[in-house]
């Protein structure tokens, strides 16, 4: 799977639950309906959330995307389809394109430590998987205990 087809992947995955999370919201607080599996939707949402940020920066570090970027990125994330818009943007401005980085080049910065790790990581996709999920689990849980965002 390209660095492309990963972003839009979850990208993707981050708008429909989205939509998920919208519409129990509808039915929850403006048809006064009780869902009964609201606490998955909200779980579903904010799981593939997390996992798109952190897919935002692997993919933003291996397309060498500025720190900035990889941060206004992640941030889309928090507005409803916002993460569709940037997927846009990025296609338009071609910052998508291209393989995973699994060799060094003649680039100065593939002999920093982050990028070496990250070109480890993704000699090892099994094990880079693993680390991922477990990434995200544990943010998961940590957002779990914080409780529901305030608003």
């Amino acid at each position: 799977m390209s660095p492309r087809l990963l972003y839009r992947t979850v990208s993707i995955a981050e708008a429909v639950t989205w939509t998920a999370l919208i519409a129990a919201m509808v039915a929850r607080y403006a048809a006064g309906a009780e869902v009964p599996f609201f606490f998955a939707i909200g779980l579903a949402h904010g799981t593939v959330f997390i996992a798109f940020v952190v897919t935002t920066v692997v993919v933003g570090l291996n397309q060498r995307w500025p720190w900035w970027l990889i941060v206004v990125a992640g941030l889309t994330a928090v507005p409803p389809y916002g993460t569709l818009v940037m997927d846009a943007v990025l296609e338009r401005r071609r910052r998508l394109e291209g393989g995973w980085r699994t060799e060094a080049g003649d680039d100065p910065r593939d002999r920093g430590p982050i990028d070496r790790l990250l070109r480890w990581f993704l000699r090892h996709p099994w094990m880079f998987a693993v680390v991922l999920a477990v990434v995200v689990a544990v943010l998961t849980t940590v957002a779990l205990v914080a409780g529901p965002p305030v608003g």
